[in-house]
């Protein structure tokens, strides 16, 4: 029996003692083997030829290139999975969305101070997302869409929905944030509340709630503890702790739990979307979208046999199809569509939602 193939990573970033550390944490893993590392997008460029890697983990800020303008160079000659490391800062938080925009798969939080065991202590996250990103599918970034400069024409308006508990649920992971910014920016602003669960490392959700805000006609922000939901609202749930919905009098609240895992993950698109099947039955839409593993699978089953609407993004147009594949394979999936018109079917589920 061969042994199983492993993903060939190479480490980018002007620091050694990150390098060595990263390079460590990174061959723990069984399906991480690290084929080189490099000082510098120039040394990268040249290892990228000799040793033809899998997947790239890149450093932002980096001697004679930042590793945003190679990232831009190099998902328009040679595509290839990237995971930025980006510091845990205000301004590090903005470039890594940049980053995002530009074609990286996913973003690790770099820790200012003590990197070395900052690092360390993320490594089973780190080496899961380096993971994940390797099987990732990209794409040449095309200077059209090198980033995010303004909502495409949104969808017509759709007609306010006659019930309380009228609710759409979306969950995402490795690839989600760029699906994500997709979706609202051409969805109407009068939808009824949007409850979203990304994986995303800690540090990063309110950049990124601020940035949809800015770009999408609905108003978007990350959940509160027993907020009212409204209509024309997308709220993201917090790092660090589930987002779940429970009715409230006549309408529907956000619930915020800390607690254990739930399918690996804190906050759980499981989780969501079994309060969700609870709270609203037959008036909800669950969407699952591009991500890893099989988060979300069991809840939106839940939301199906309770009566909610359910859809899930197609294979062609995943960065990695687990999510949405392992609904499917539950049977939790009505109908899977390109990413491209997952926006219509919300609004069209919205003018007829009761």
């Amino acid at each position: 029996m061969n042994a199983k193939v492993k993903s060939r990573v190479l480490v980018v970033d002007d620091s050694a003692l990150v390098r060595q550390t990263l390079s460590s944490i990174l061959v723990r893993h069984g399906g991480l083997e690290v084929v080189g590392s490099a000082r510098d997008p120039y040394d990268a460029r040249e290892k990228i030829k000799e040793l033809d890697p899998d997947v790239l983990t890149l450093d932002v800020e980096m001697p004679r290139m930042d590793g945003l303008t190679f990232l831009g160079k190099l998902m328009k000659a040679h595509p290839l999975p990237v995971v930025m490391l980006s510091s845990l800062t205000a301004q590090g938080t903005s470039t890594a969305l940049d980053a995002l925009a530009l074609g990286a798969v996913d973003v690790i939080g770099k820790p200012v101070l003590d990197q070395a065991a900052g690092l360390e202590a993320m490594g089973t996250e780190i080496a899961e997302t380096v993971y994940a990103a390797s099987l990732a599918r990209v794409r040449p970034l095309m200077a059209s869409t090198a980033a995010a400069a303004g909502p495409v024409a949104p969808l017509s308006s759709v007609r306010k929905t006659r019930s309380g508990r009228a609710l759409i649920a979306v969950g995402a992971s490795t690839g989600g944030t760029e699906a994500l910014r997709r979706v609202f920016e051409t969805i109407p602003g009068n939808l009824p509340p949007v409850v979203v669960v990304q994986h995303m490392l800690p540090g990063f959700m309110p950049a990124f709630a601020d940035r949809l805000d800015r770009s999408c006609a609905a108003k978007v922000k990350v959940a509160e503890d027993h907020e009212t939901l409204q209509s024309g609202t997308v709220y993201l749930g917090p790092s660090g702790c589930h987002l779940t919905v429970i009715r409230q009098g006549a309408g529907l609240a956000a619930h915020l739990q800390v607690g254990e895992r739930i399918s690996r993950h804190l906050p759980s698109v499981d989780a969501l979307f079994q309060s969700v099947a609870e709270a609203c039955g037959p008036h909800a839409l669950g969407a699952i979208l591009t991500g890893m593993g099989d988060d979300g699978a069991r809840g939106l089953l839940e939301m199906r046999q309770k009566g909610a609407r359910t859809l899930g993004q197609d294979e062609a147009t995943c960065v990695v199809y687990g999510m949405p594949r392992a609904a499917w394979s539950r049977g939790a999936v009505q109908v899977q569509v390109p990413l491209a018109d997952v926006a219509r079917h919300l609004a069209e589920w919205s003018s007829v939602a009761v």
